[in-house]
């Protein structure tokens, strides 16, 4: 017997840790790599390879040896050109040297935010499906999740009258991620509204996680996407997500963004510190580069993204899978309950018999029971041949 056997390593985890379940999405990517012929509809992942301007401004920060820390806050470059962005994409004025702070990806303004802001016991409100880390990583600051769900009805948006039951004397927190993954709803201004009212009756903080904020379509491309801070009432309460990786296809480079009052950046900025420095110096002058010369790159990715919407969304309806038109991001949520298959069986079957990849919906929450959750991040044709797949599965399973 192994000595780590003998010692039983696994229950010298946490309990925050044990009692957190590995990630739904991950599995099916794991299986999907041992087959031949996959087309995957899972990854939330741009398809696209960065702008030309930001890879040359990363290999050109490399050559000039470019290799050491930044300031804990970020390059100011980059924080003023985050400021002036938000200033004249959404009307929302952050001081760049006390409110913007560049982080590692979104995922550690994230758990930043949560460490920040959640003391044990305080209650966080998340509506789901959501994206499979935000309740994770309130866990892990010792928060406690309330989830609350919504439905089709709504598209998915949250409303006042769904929060309003949910908040109790320990609620401190709401959290928002719109444009959503997995449904690509949107919160109209008039929803956003209405919950500004109830945030400010109960006096609570605000985490809006706005990642997709430049892949939107349709009504809502039309009308803009509202940022949450852009409120009234709202930008004092609120700490705003946001990053290059979705919208300018820059995942690997790994930069994000919180923005907030100085009093709040002030903790999140003392955990960022003592977590890692600084964000990778090379990917944040290839991040200046991506507000100062990608936009039409960005707008060009945007308009790709639409009509592969346009062309997923109406194939599977076509093929008697209801899916509501989503608004932002790159995801549709098609109800499969027709097939008589859960989720994970719709899932793991379509992936066996067609080898087409997609994510149980029920990965994201109690609320995406009966749906399955399809990317559009994937080329044109290859999302024609995963429809004409799925409607044979389909065909053969209704």
């Amino acid at each position: 017997m192994s000595a780590s056997s003998t010692l039983e390593l696994q229950h010298r985890l946490s309990k925050r840790v044990r009692s957190t379940p590995p990630s739904g999405i991950r599995r099916f990517f794991e299986i999907a790599a041992t087959m031949d012929d996959v087309i995957s509809l899972g990854i939330g992942e741009p398809d696209f390879v960065s702008p030309p301007a930001v890879m040359q401004a990363g290999h050109a920060a490399l050559e000039a040896g470019a290799t050491s820390y930044t300031a804990n806050a970020g390059l100011r470059e980059l924080r003023d050109l985050i400021a002036d962005d938000l200033d004249t994409r959404h009307g929302v004025r952050y001081d760049p040297e006390h409110e913007v702070l560049v982080t590692v990806g979104v995922s550690e303004a994230m758990q930043l935010t949560m460490l920040s802001l959640l003391d044990p016991g305080d209650e966080i409100l998340i509506p789901e499906p959501c994206f499979v880390s935000y309740g994770p990583t309130a866990t892990f600051a010792g928060g406690d999740v309330t989830y609350v769900p919504t439905s089709v009805d709504t598209n998915f948006q949250v409303t006042a009258e769904d929060l309003q039951p949910h908040i109790s004397d320990r609620t401190k927190v709401l959290f928002l991620g719109y444009p959503n993954n997995p449904t690509g709803a949107v919160l109209r201004r008039e929803t956003l509204e209405d919950i500004a009212a109830l945030v400010i009756e109960h006096d609570l903080l605000v985490i809006s996680d706005e990642i997709y904020d430049r892949l939107v379509y349709g009504d809502a491309h039309a009308a803009g996407h509202v940022s949450v801070p852009a409120l009234d009432g709202l930008r004092e309460r609120t700490v705003l997500l946001g990053g290059f990786s979705k919208g300018h296809a820059m995942t690997g480079w790994r930069v994000g963004y919180a923005c907030a009052p100085r009093p709040l950046l002030r903790g999140l900025y003392k955990v960022h510190q003592y977590m890692v420095m600084s964000a990778p110096t090379i990917s944040q002058h290839a991040a200046v580069a991506a507000l100062r010369d990608s936009g039409d790159d960005v707008e060009a990715m945007r308009q790709s993204y639409d009509e592969r919407r346009r062309t997923i969304v109406d194939g599977l309806n076509a093929m008697g899978l209801p899916t509501f038109e989503p608004e932002g991001a790159f995801y549709c949520f098609p109800d499969i309950t027709s097939t008589g298959l859960s989720s994970e069986q719709f899932a793991q079957q379509l992936l066996e018999e067609e080898h087409v990849a997609c994510v149980p919906g029920d990965a994201f929450g109690p609320s995406g029971a009966g749906y399955v959750r399809c990317s559009y991040a994937t080329g044109l044709d290859d999302i024609k041949e995963a429809l004409v797949r799925m409607e044979r599965f389909v065909a053969r399973h209704q």
